[in-house]
């Protein structure tokens, strides 16, 4: 990960219980396949930024944590459920790229438990892109009210 190009990022749970701020640029990201983060995140991955653990700080809230195996565990907003971290064994510990108030910063350069990868994650770059706009049409749009978070500290 560049440091230049950003020094700062911060991030939190969906409701806003929870938020923290990596004092480092991430020094990997990476996107994981395995079955028990497919499990962790009901979806068919989950996206990673990790740092070292003394480079996470905590600003509002702690997550609850669960001890996913003998040699990890994960973080989560006791609050709304939202999947905040993973610690494995070692110094480092990895915050969920779409925990992050910016997920673009932290573009994953590696994919791990490929053998419990979806077979059909590979053909997504294939399917139709719509829109949310043009999939609800304007008059559900403009009634829309969002309760997440903001993407910021508040």
């Amino acid at each position: 990960m560049n440091s230049s190009s950003q020094t700062r990022l911060t991030g939190g749970c969906q409701c806003g219980a929870v938020r923290y701020e990596l004092a480092q640029p991430p020094v990997r990201a990476c996107v994981c396949h395995c079955r028990m983060c497919q499990k962790a995140s009901g979806q068919p991955f989950m996206a990673f930024a990790t740092v070292k653990q003394h480079d996470l700080n905590w600003t509002r809230g702690m997550p609850g944590v669960f001890r996913s195996s003998n040699l990890a565990q994960r973080g989560f907003c006791k609050d709304c459920g939202t999947p905040l971290t993973f610690k494995f064994e070692g110094e480092e510990i990895a915050v969920t790229a779409g925990s992050l108030d910016d997920p673009m910063a932290a573009p994953p350069t590696v994919q791990y438990g490929v053998e419990s990868a979806i077979a059909w994650c590979a053909t997504l770059g294939d399917l139709p892109r719509v829109r949310t706009e043009d999939d609800f049409g304007p008059e559900l749009v403009a009634r829309f009210a969002n309760y997440q978070h903001p993407d910021s500290e508040t």
